[in-house]
């Protein structure tokens, strides 16, 4: 079976990017260059919400070249878009019936309210972040409150020269 990975980076204070969606404080740098070249073979799925879909836009992103790219929304039209991603209406059946078909794993990418929905229906498998050395004091959250508590069990955590840290957590199944 498919993991399904959410992850992204965010700041010290858990925002995607700022209240506008700016994203100048990011810091790249050559040990995430490295990290992200191994990271993307891992996926040939993206899934994202529409608020980061349009974000990605503003950003030259979109599609992503060599994935299978699904935008989940209520307000877009569903149905394949020029560029080649899909539009649901329903991440929660997609993400069930993407963690069933064969392939590498599936990456939601940013997406916080997206996520509250996958992670209330137990389906992120994973967490990835790149938490950058900035409090931005407001923005677009990482996090949205949750019905539950989701316990992590770490699997890797790298400082890197520029103040980054990267953190990977396995998502704790409950067994019933």
């Amino acid at each position: 079976m498919r993991k399904v990975i959410f992850g992204g980076a965010n700041s010290l204070d858990n925002y995607f990017a700022r209240p506008d969606g700016g994203l100048d404080w990011l810091l790249w740098g050559d040990e995430a260059a490295a990290f992200m070249k191994d990271y993307w073979k891992t996926f040939d799925t993206m899934v994202m919400g529409r608020i980061t879909y349009e974000a990605s836009l503003q950003h030259g992103g979109g599609a992503y070249p060599g994935m299978d790219a699904y935008i989940c929304s209520t307000t877009m039209t569903p149905g394949r878009m020029d560029n080649g991603a899909i539009v649901v209406s329903d991440g929660i059946q997609l993400v069930s019936e993407l963690k069933e078909r064969k392939g590498r794993d599936v990456c939601i990418m940013g997406g916080g309210i997206l996520a509250r929905s996958l992670f209330e229906a137990d389906l992120i498998d994973e967490i990835g972040f790149n938490i950058h050395p900035v409090i931005l004091g407001g923005g677009i959250p990482l996090y949205y409150e949750l019905s539950k508590q989701i316990d992590l069990e770490l699997l890797e955590c790298q400082a890197w020269k520029n103040g980054c840290v990267l953190v990977r957590y396995r998502v704790k199944k409950l067994s019933h």
